[in-house]
């Protein structure tokens, strides 16, 4: 008898779900999680001040060099939150001559749930159809209509707060009440209403709780505070992470089993049933290796790590790696691109500020190539907007009455319009296998990815139609950043390397996120994607992971798998 009837690898974003359906369902689920498990009371720190913190929280730069010379740059890196991300040096990375990858990550229980800008937006049928419209990489094999049940049931546990726009392109959901937007905001969305009625401003769509309800409150959650703190972990509760919903919903059933510093090395291959038979792991601390078995195995490392776990396990059946008869197994690596500002002052509104710190911009949806295709370039962008008031004259020097009213004016109020664009599957964007080993012998992720042409127009379009829209709604000393797109892995949006299709030939899932080579194998992060749309992806993950956790639990019934 297997030791587990399912096995989860990885505690994030997508394996927080399936562990969660997979409980649910009744089955005895193991959670592996490479990294160590999180205690609120020491690894939070949203109740405390920089002032709290050694060195005023920030990292010290001869460590941040030695030990985060990538994630130092994550715009969340302090001294109080580098223990959620990687230690560079210890967890190394390759890349190919000319690139310049941004792998930005952490390991410990929850990944990168504890640490996401908690953006919420659904994937359109636009965006599932865009890649057989515009015959870039293969068709989704899955529609709007497909995913739809599987985003109401997230975004209703989640707890998303937004606004109903009514939009093809960024289908509404069940949403919470929306944050209210600021002054400066509802001054912009009245001007585009005035020169561009067929373009919305509205305020982002996050997962945080705006109004917590019984569900949510039933598993220690509440409503948010509004503190912008959501990156040090939240003691409320009050943003969606693993580990303040879907991890503690499956333990609530009995049937979960958690194991942190847990380091999956491979894939164990039975050819004579043509099943993935169990999990090869390395202990983080002492190395000592250990294998569990199960029925089904979901993998949920995340697109880069899931590639590698596939690619190191070779067999006679799989030479390549496992799964990979259609050789895209690491191809098509995805993300976003940004690198586009533009800047303006707003006049008018200097007797008002806000109250707060909202969890959430503003934005702006797509419009470009929708609802029909007339761009030189393939696909769209949106625009995050942020809005501020400057800051008061603290660092001036002088001295009485003068210069204490000074202090009590705030500055200008200030506007960006930040483009975020859609980046094309491009097989050459790969992940293979380096010849490096990590101190645990495994072979570390190599990666070669670029931006193409196509990102380089969407930014420039996007930065150019940035300066139209605060022109014409009559802002001032308007500034347009040089376009420069930002290096692949930046946005934190990895995706792509084991594709959902419709065709074994073409791709590595069938609609179900199943493996097409091996079917108790399920693959359900961003490794699926077959493109990236421009909405941030996390909301998508936990609904595929959703839907092919129920679907699993189906076949286990009928006794299919």
């Amino acid at each position: 008898m297997p030791d587990f009837d399912a096995i989860v690898v990885g505690s994030g974003m997508s394996g927080g779900w399936s562990a969660k359906e997979l409980c649910e369902r009744g089955l005895k689920t193991l959670v592996l999680e490479r990294g160590p498990d999180i205690d609120p009371a020491k690894d939070y720190s949203d109740m405390q001040d920089p002032w709290d913190r050694k060195y005023l929280d920030r990292v010290r730069p001869e460590e941040a060099n030695r030990d985060y010379a990538i994630q130092k740059d994550v715009y969340v890196f302090y001294e109080s939150t580098k223990h959620l991300w990687a230690n560079d040096r210890i967890y190394p990375y390759t890349t190919a001559p000319g690139t310049d990858y941004q792998w930005l990550r952490g390991h410990h229980v929850g990944g990168r749930s504890l640490t996401w800008a908690r953006m919420s937006f659904r994937f359109s049928d636009h965006d599932f159809k865009a890649n057989k419209a515009d015959g870039i990489g293969v068709d989704w094999p899955i529609r709007y209509a497909d995913l739809e049940p599987w985003y109401d049931k997230v975004e209703e546990f989640v707890g998303v707060s937004g606004s109903r726009e009514g939009l093809g392109q960024l289908p509404d959901g069940k949403f919470l009440p929306p944050f209210e937007m600021d002054c400066a905001e509802k001054l912009l969305k009245q001007k585009m209403a005035e020169h561009f009625p067929e373009r919305t401003m509205m305020v982002g769509r996050v997962a945080n709780l705006k109004r917590a309800t019984e569900e949510h409150l039933a598993l220690g959650r509440g409503t948010c505070q509004a503190r912008n703190a959501c990156f040090r972990g939240c003691s409320f509760g009050a943003y969606y992470s693993s580990n303040s919903a879907s991890l503690p919903a499956a333990r609530n059933t009995g049937n979960l089993t958690l194991k942190p510093d847990s380091i999956v090395h491979s894939l164990i291959y039975d050819k004579e049933t043509k099943r993935v038979s169990g999990v090869r792991v390395i202990d983080r601390v002492s190395k000592a290796t250990t294998t569990y078995t199960a029925k089904i195995v979901f993998l949920n490392a995340s697109a880069i790590a899931t590639a590698a776990i596939l690619l190191n396990s070779t067999s006679d059946t799989f030479k390549t790696g496992l799964a990979n008869r259609s050789d895209q197994v690491g191809r098509n690596l995805m993300d976003h691109v940004a690198g586009a500002l533009v800047h303006a002052k707003i006049d008018g509104l200097e007797d008002r500020y806000y109250s707060g710190r909202r969890p959430i911009c503003g934005y702006i949806p797509r419009y470009r190539n929708y609802p029909e295709y007339t761009e030189d370039y393939k696909r769209g962008f949106a625009f995050q907007v942020y809005t501020q008031r400057g800051r008061w004259d603290a660092n001036a020097s002088g001295i009485g009455a003068d210069y204490k009213a000074r202090q009590a004016k705030p500055g200008e109020w200030a506007i960006t319009l930040d483009t975020y664009g859609e980046v094309l599957p491009n097989p050459n964007n790969r992940v293979t296998l380096s010849t490096t080993k990590d101190q645990w012998g495994l072979a570390v992720p190599h990666m070669d990815a670029t931006m193409g042409p196509n990102e380089m127009a969407l930014m420039q379009a996007g930065s150019d139609d940035a300066v139209d829209i605060l022109t014409k709604a009559g802002f001032r000393d308007i500034r347009q950043d040089k376009v420069k797109p930002t290096p692949p892995g930046n946005r934190i949006h990895e995706m792509g390397t084991a594709r959902m299709g419709r065709d074994p030939k073409t791709s590595v899932l069938n609609k179900w996120n199943q493996a097409w080579d091996v079917p108790n194998l399920f693959i359900t992060d961003g490794a699926c994607m077959t493109s990236s749309a421009i909405q941030n992806p996390s909301i998508t993950y936990m609904a595929l992971s959703a839907r092919a956790a129920n679907h699993a639990a189906d076949l286990l019934e009928r006794g299919e798998l």
